[in-house]
């Protein structure tokens, strides 16, 4: 047994430890019913400190497994670079692509701007430029106001926070309009043990092919000649804005998105994952067995991650016992988001009052044909007669699910 496993097998002993003590407690979180702490234990400030430390402990353990997971896909890749070094000189990725699959942004939207054609040949239409001079002397007598300068602090919209769930998928790259993959739909095992001269058992394999089709994201501005050559803060402005809108509409699209064309199809929407309801349990209780189907029956995978409104993550994080003691740490405490050792991704496109327990890490994927791609025309409609330009922003991309079962909501939370 490798440390990996090892770790694993003892943060799922701790965490049916601390299922059990939540499950003694009841809903209303009384913790003078929990006997499975112990003799040492017993009074309900003393238990609600040892629940603490149990978390605490997971929170490392979780931690810890993180990081030797990061650190074998590090070493993972590491080889497959080095073995296809010299095949990947001859590929062209897509725009926006870096070769290990991830967006790229060496250069910033309003860099990539400025720098294009459609901007560097604005003027050419021009066919003269007079600059007037002005001799009449002005004096404060000619009754000019003060000037006031702006600080050049620009105070955006309240939206929804920074885009987080595209953090814990993995991102490849394709040069095609769908990823095409093979599922195993039937595996049968029949493999026993046999007698000599006896028959063997006959085992059975069945792929089915799969397809997730690309879909495009796109976002554009209108603004006129005057907007892009007199104010030099475009480039910030498009930086920090289209790329926002863009980030920001994908995230909500791999958590809700429908599925039917032209949205990408979200993993609360994927027929196939699985589902528990919370019922008279608590909410921990029942996120706890949403990690246990998505590690047994059709799931058989490790949860890496559960998203939920940060609504929802508050009513979890504010539990207290019933004479008032904090159950996940003291308020005065920092605390981890996380929940039996498994980070907590607290978004608002996530729905309310329905957690995500899943496998993000092996069983879903981002895949992008085109990164991020900022273009100026001044094509729309009549633009060119009134001096009018469009900028717009798009990405293509597709989101297949490999193993649905390998997700669970947890609903009614």
């Amino acid at each position: 047994m490798n440390k990996l496993q090892g770790l694993r097998e003892e943060l799922k002993v701790k965490n049916d430890k601390l299922a059990k003590v939540f499950e003694e407690a009841g809903k209303d979180i009384d913790m003078d019913k929990v006997t499975c702490l112990g003799d040492g234990v017993s009074t309900s400030r003393e238990k609600a400190k040892k629940v603490e430390e149990m978390n605490l402990e997971l929170n490392d353990l979780g931690k810890e497994i993180d990081a030797l997971v990061k650190s074998e896909k590090i070493a993972q890749e590491t080889k497959k670079r080095e073995s296809e070094l010299e095949a990947k000189s001859s590929i062209v990725l897509p725009s926006g692509v870096k070769a290990s699959g991830e967006l790229a942004y060496d250069k910033t939207f309003g860099e990539l701007f400025v720098e294009s054609k459609a901007y560097k040949n604005r003027a050419q239409r021009a066919v003269d430029t007079i600059d007037m001079g002005v001799k009449t002397l002005f004096q404060t007598s000619a009754g000019w106001s003060p000037e006031s300068t702006r600080t050049g602090r620009v105070v955006y919209d309240a939206q929804r926070a920074a885009p987080k769930v595209v953090d814990i998928v993995p991102i490849g790259n394709t040069g095609q309009n769908s990823v095409v993959y093979m599922e195993e739909t039937t595996f049968t095992n029949n493999a026993a043990e046999a007698a000599e001269g006896a028959s063997y058992g006959e085992a059975a394999l069945v792929y089915t092919e799969q397809t997730s089709n690309v879909r495009k994201i796109a976002v554009f501005i209108p603004t006129t000649d005057e907007q892009l050559e007199d104010e030099a803060r475009i480039s910030s402005l498009l930086d920090n804005r289209l790329r926002f809108m863009i980030q920001q509409r994908l995230d909500l699209q791999l958590l809700v998105g429908d599925g039917t064309a032209p949205n990408l199809e979200g993993i609360n929407s994927v027929t196939g994952i699985q589902t528990q309801a919370l019922g008279s349990d608590s909410e921990q209780d029942a996120i706890y067995k949403a990690m246990t189907l998505v590690r047994t029956g059709t799931g058989r995978a490790e949860p890496s991650a559960v998203v939920m409104h940060p609504n929802d993550w508050q009513t979890i994080r504010l539990q207290t016992t019933t004479d008032g003691i904090y159950l996940w740490g003291s308020p005065s405490d920092t605390g981890a988001d996380r929940i039996f050792g498994v980070p907590v991704i607290q978004s608002t496109a996530q729905t309310e009052n329905t957690a995500l327990v899943g496998d993000f890490a092996n069983f879903c994927e981002l895949v992008v044909r085109k990164g991020v791609e900022v273009q100026v025309s001044d094509s729309h409609d009549d633009y060119f007669i009134k001096g009018k330009k469009a900028i717009r922003a798009q990405m293509r991309c597709a989101f297949p699910v490999y193993r649905p079962a390998a997700f669970c909501t947890v609903t009614g939370i």
